[in-house]
């Protein structure tokens, strides 16, 4: 019955227009009555984007699995940005598994202003999933909800970037490969990155840099001076001479 509804919708919005079309319309094509239509979706808008409420249910399970299982990018729990990468690919997964419908669906979005701005609504339901995942895995560290809520925007960002490159290629190029190569700059970014933890009071003597580093810093004369705080400026200077090899005055 469900999917009678979509097909017969997509049929009229293709054939009239999104707009022209009424509910009464599709429920006469389907063969079922304006009850039926409404026990599966609540509003027109609904039937354009019938699998949302389902993926971000898989994705929330996805998240919530503590067995650090990793998907098609091998992303443990361990790791939380390969993670919510991993992730991602739940709703890719999606849209990939009915190409000719996903590509219906981009084109009516954007052609429908209140689509495109119900199409936000739902990106924006499966970012704030992520982040919230992430705020847990952060939690106590330093900026840990900006960190949060700034990788997740970042992934869906990536997401949508190869999504939309596969969509615009009618589904013939490889979706998989397009979100992957997305995704990947989102993990060399923030995968890589130390873990955001304040040092209060950083002590110690002059760093200096070794090995390539070393050799920039030496001819570019750059050098990085660790001090207590409130030392008095004479003696950062003195530290900042002895690391350049000169003779403090």
């Amino acid at each position: 019955m469900r999917d009678s509804l979509v097909a017969a919708a997509f049929q009229l919005f293709l054939e009239r227009g999104y707009e022209q079309t009424t509910v009464d319309e599709i429920v006469a094509l389907a063969g079922v009555g304006r009850r039926s239509f409404f026990r599966y979706f609540p509003s027109k808008e609904d039937v354009v984007f019938p699998d949302h409420e389902r993926c971000l249910a898989e994705m929330n399970d996805f998240l919530g699995d503590s067995s650090g299982e990793g998907g098609e990018g091998e992303g443990g729990a361990d790791d939380p940005v390969a993670r919510v990468c991993d992730a991602a690919r739940v709703v890719l997964r999606m849209y990939a598994e009915n190409p000719t419908f996903s590509v219906q669906r981009y084109r009516l979005t954007k052609k429908v202003p209140g689509l495109r701005t119900y199409e936000l609504s739902v990106v924006w339901r499966y970012e704030r999933a992520l982040a919230e995942y992430l705020r847990g895995r952060f939690a106590g560290r330093r900026d840990g909800t900006l960190r949060a809520d700034v990788i997740a925007a970042a992934v869906v960002a990536a997401h949508n970037n190869g999504l939309r490159s596969w969509l615009r290629s009618d589904g013939q190029s490889d979706a998989t490969a397009e979100v992957d190569h997305a995704l990947a700059h989102v993990q060399q970014v923030f995968g890589s990155a130390p873990d955001p933890d304040p040092d209060p009071d950083p002590v110690g003597p002059v760093q200096r840099p070794t090995g390539k580093s070393a050799k920039r810093a030496a001819d570019d004369d750059v050098v990085v001076v660790i001090s207590r705080r409130g030392a008095p400026m004479w003696r950062v200077v003195q530290e900042v001479e002895t690391a350049l090899g000169r003779d403090p005055e």
